[in-house]
């Protein structure tokens, strides 16, 4: 096997759960492979270079083996190599994203009757 689908590959390397959400993936523009937006039946070969935008992050990896069928989680990170910067820009940014949650105020309880009548307004209805 010299290549496999984009979207096979993407699943079976578990970024996506399953191979209509990789293909939709592709479609928006969220793969690049080697700098270019690859299509969910472009080839993936050995040594290509993916940009990969999901919600867990933004992956730069490179590939390593080629795979058709998903298996282990173990199995599945056999599959590709993430660049160090890679690695430290996602690190740095759930850092971050954990940091703002310390600032956030939740309101102590439910609102009062006059700050329901406050947000009604606010939003627009009657």
């Amino acid at each position: 096997m010299t290549s496999v689908r984009m979207d096979k590959w993407l699943w079976a390397a578990r970024f996506f759960k399953t191979r209509s959400l990789a293909a939709r993936a592709c479609d928006l523009g969220r793969i690049q492979c080697n700098g270019q937006p690859a299509k969910p039946a472009r080839e993936v070969r050995i040594g290509d270079m993916l940009r990969v935008s999901t919600a867990g992050g933004d992956f730069e990896i490179e590939v390593l083996l080629l795979s058709e069928v998903r298996g282990a989680a173990s199995v599945a990170q056999t599959l590709y190599r993430e660049t160090e910067a890679s690695r430290e820009i996602r690190q740095k940014v759930a850092a971050e994203r954990k940091a703002m949650k310390q600032f956030e105020e939740l309101p102590a309880g439910r609102p009062s009757k006059r700050d329901r009548r406050r947000i009604i307004q606010f939003r627009g209805r009657s």
